[in-house]
């Protein structure tokens, strides 16, 4: 008998995603109302979602969709700004990632730092050819890793939901 290898790869703890990005925002991250604009932002979360998934998948993966994504606070020019992520659930080849976003202010240094905007992206990971290739499983290491599993599977669901309905719109 000959054994083959698994085509999946052993899952990895929540821990092992989990990826902090930091940077002060400047003058040339500014929108015309004199705050940091929005699409730096989501290029931040975006760029530190794909370090996570990347580094959750052991190889390259790709946006797939940006879920959702609440900007709570205005950042100012100054402002220490930290982008955490984490894979909050995996499917075969797809993965959610979760990030959190958060500023220190530049004249308030010693208060809490801000939550500014909340994001929920998925990714594919993908082979050398582009073709999407099987991702290790996520496993959950603690109550909030698990919350944070369930609500991914609720999310993934009502997409699913939400494309079946358009589509079945589309052909009727």
């Amino acid at each position: 008998m000959t054994d083959h290898p698994s085509t999946v790869p052993a899952g990895k703890p929540t821990s092992y995603s989990r990826v902090t990005l930091s940077r002060i925002m400047t003058a040339v991250d500014v929108n015309l109302y004199g705050t940091v604009h929005g699409g730096v932002l989501m290029k931040f979360v975006d760029d530190v979602a794909g370090a996570a998934a990347a580094r959750h998948s052991g190889g390259t993966a790709v946006t797939a969709s940006i879920d959702e994504i609440v900007f709570s606070e205005p950042v100012r020019v100054g402002d220490l700004v930290h982008a955490h992520a984490q894979v909050n659930w995996t499917g075969n080849t797809s993965m959610e990632v979760g990030v959190r976003v958060v500023a220190e202010r530049w004249d308030s240094a010693e208060d809490e730092p801000v939550r500014v905007a909340t994001a929920y992206l998925v990714f594919v990971g993908v082979d050398v050819g582009g073709a999407p290739r099987a991702v290790r499983p996520v496993l959950p290491e603690t109550p909030e890793d698990e919350r944070r599993f369930r609500e991914a599977e609720i999310r993934r669901a009502h997409r699913l939901a939400k494309r079946r309905a358009i589509q079945a719109a589309r052909a009727g």
